[in-house]
C-alpha cells in the first residue's frame, strides 16, 4: 500500500485515461468521441478519491495534459523535465503524507483577535506555511505577536520569507519542532493528519496554548470555539491541555461573512 501513496494514485488514474484515448484512437474512434469518452473516464476515477480536493486534481488533470500536448508540439523533449523539477523542489517526496500547498483565504483568522486574545510579543506558529498566506492573515490578526512558520519545502519556504520578511521562517519538518513555546499554533492540513496533530499538540503545548484548525475538526474532541466563515470555510480553535468539559459549557459557535 506505500506504493499507492499519493500522488501516485493520481499518476495512474492520468494514465489510464490516456490509454483510454490511445486505444479508442487506434481501434478507429474519431477524435472528439474518443477524447470525451476518456475524460469521463478521468472523472469516474476521480470519484474514487475520498478528499474533494484530490478529486478535483484528478479530473482536470487528464484534460489540462492533452491540451499541454496539444499545444507543445514546437517544444523540445527536455522542456518536459522542467514542470518535474519544479514540481520537486515544491513539493518533495516527504511532504506527500501531508496537506497540499492550498492558501490560506483572505481574513480568515481575523476574528481571532477577539475570540482568542494574546499577550504583544506571543510567539505564534504556522505549521506548513506554504507560501506565507497564513502568516500575513496571522499577522493582520495579531500584529503585536512574534509570527513564525515553518515548512519542509525548501522553495516555499524561500518564498515565503521574502513576501513576509517581518516573520521568522525555517525550512524544516514541523511534525519533529518543538510546539512548547508557542502561544498558539495554526494549522491548515487535511482530516488524515488531524489525528497527529492533535497528538503532538497534547504532548508538547503548554497548558494556556492555543491550536486553531482552518476548516477541519478534530475527531472526538470538543472545540473551545467554532467559526463559521463564509465560502464553506470554518475555524476549529481547541486548548489540547485544557481539562474536559461538557460540550455545552465549550462550544461557542460565531456566524462570519468575509468580504468576497
Amino acid at each position: 500500500m506505500h506504493l499507492l501513496r499519493w500522488p501516485l494514485p493520481a499518476l495512474l488514474s492520468w494514465g489510464l485515461a490516456w490509454l483510454a484515448l490511445l486505444g479508442l484512437s487506434a481501434i478507429g474512434f474519431a477524435p472528439g468521441p474518443a477524447l470525451l469518452t476518456a475524460m469521463l473516464l478521468g472523472a469516474g476515477l476521480a470519484l474514487l478519491h475520498p478528499a474533494r480536493w484530490r478529486r478535483l486534481i484528478v479530473a482536470l488533470g487528464f484534460p489540462l495534459s492533452v491540451l499541454i500536448v496539444l499545444g507543445s508540439s514546437a517544444m523540445p523533449a527536455w522542456a518536459w523535465l522542467l514542470p518535474l523539477a519544479l514540481l520537486a523542489l515544491a513539493y518533495p517526496r516527504r511532504t506527500w503524507s501531508d496537506a497540499p500547498w492550498f492558501p490560506t483565504p483572505p481574513q480568515a483568522l481575523l476574528a481571532l483577535r477577539e475570540l482568542v486574545p494574546l499577550a504583544p510579543n506571543s510567539r505564534i506558529l504556522d505549521a506548513g506555511c506554504g507560501l506565507g498566506h497564513g502568516l500575513k492573515e496571522l499577522r493582520q490578526a495579531y500584529p503585536a505577536a512574534a509570527i513564525e512558520g515553518i515548512e519542509w519545502s525548501g522553495l516555499l519556504a524561500r518564498l515565503a520569507a521574502w513576501r513576509c520578511p517581518w516573520a521568522q521562517i525555517q525550512r524544516g519538518d514541523m511534525w519533529t519542532q518543538d510546539w512548547a513555546p508557542f502561544a498558539l499554533v495554526y494549522v491548515f492540513q487535511r482530516p488524515e493528519t488531524m489525528a497527529r496533530i492533535w497528538s503532538k499538540a497534547c504532548q508538547e503545548m503548554v497548558d494556556s496554548a492555543i491550536l486553531v484548525s482552518l476548516d477541519f475538526e478534530i475527531a472526538g474532541q470538543t472545540p473551545v470555539a467554532t467559526l463559521t466563515l463564509s465560502r464553506g470555510h470554518s475555524l476549529w480553535v481547541y486548548r489540547p491541555r485544557a481539562s474536559p468539559q461538557p460540550a455545552a459549557a465549550t462550544i461557542r459557535s460565531i456566524e462570519r461573512s468575509n468580504p468576497a
